[in-house]
């Protein structure tokens, strides 16, 4: 019986080393296979750093469509050739710039060349009668040499006007300044260097026949007028006071605060007659009235687009 225990005691222990080995083995499994789970994920993540690592950076398929860079013979592009293209448009914006800079400051240092040049052969006159037209002005100074330009002008704080004679050379300029003191038509006219030039007027609006001319004579260019006032308001006005309007042109826009006009009437007299309005009030500014250089066209009528 003791030898039947000893037997059946010995199964027992074999069984439970049976058991053991056995359980030790299958986590020897389940090791295994974590294992090489991991390496395969360390694997997979690794191929990918491989992948992006053999990326070129300068690709086509990284530029946008902008961009056309020449490939290299192995089908490659060529950090250092796109650089340099950059760097070579660079400069050429640049270079553009730096252009377009000049040019405008060589544009505005040759205007005011050209203003001073022009200020430096004009002269003021001051003193000059109601009665006294452009034409005789000039007339007086043309002794002095050339006469280029004369403008008359009104003065709304005198009944006296004012006006500004450019020569072709400062020669003329200078001996006009010796005509200080000449009695023109009942007042002695002063002379005296001009501060500022004669601003040009368009040419497409000068006279261009003598028809025109003659409309000239019996037009003039009103300033300074108060917005509010209508154009039948200035054609009262100028008739009521001078005679006649044949033609008025009433000139504005949203920048400037007052509007001018160009009255033609149907007398010469009546225009002479107008400069004398200079400082009287219409609406609420006082206006200026000098000769006009220019005719009042009529209008063209366009025909209509259909």
């Amino acid at each position: 019986m003791a030898a039947v225990a000893d037997n059946s005691g010995e199964a027992a222990a074999a069984a439970a080393a049976a058991a053991a080995a056995a359980a030790a083995a299958n986590d020897n499994n389940n090791l295994v296979v974590e294992t090489t789970k991991s390496e395969s994920k360390e694997f997979n993540v690794q191929k990918l750093v491989d992948m992006f690592t053999k990326l070129n950076p300068l690709a086509k398929e990284f530029f946008p469509s902008s961009y056309h860079h020449s490939q290299t013979k192995n089908g490659n592009f060529n950090q250092v050739t796109v650089n340099k293209e950059v760097n070579e448009n660079f400069s050429n914006r640049r270079r553009r710039n730096n252009y377009n800079q000049g040019r405008r400051k060589l544009n505005g240092r040759a205007f005011r060349a050209q203003r001073d040049d022009s200020i430096r052969r004009t002269v003021y006159v001051s003193d000059i009668d109601q009665t006294i037209t452009e034409e005789r002005l000039a007339g007086l100074f043309s002794n002095c040499g050339q006469v280029v330009d004369c403008r008359v002008c009104g003065d709304p704080h005198s009944v006296l006007r004012f006006a500004f004679v450019e020569f072709a050379d400062e020669e003329g300029a200078r001996a006009a300044l010796n005509l200080g003191g000449t009695m023109l038509g009942f007042y002695p006219v002063r002379v005296l260097p001009s501060k500022t030039a004669i601003l040009p007027v368009n040419p497409t609006f000068l006279p261009r026949s003598e028809d025109e001319r003659e409309m000239c004579t019996r037009t003039v260019y009103c300033t300074n007028i108060d917005k509010k006032v209508s154009q039948a308001e200035v054609k009262n006005f100028f008739e009521s006071a001078c005679g006649e309007v044949t033609r008025l042109r009433l000139l504005g826009d949203h920048v400037h605060s007052t509007r001018i006009a160009f009255v033609e009437f149907a007398m010469a007299e009546s225009a002479i007659i107008a400069l004398n309005c200079s400082g009287m009030v219409l609406g609420t500014q006082p206006i200026r009235v000098s000769p006009s250089k220019t005719p009042v066209r009529p209008r063209v009528t366009r025909p209509a687009l259909h």
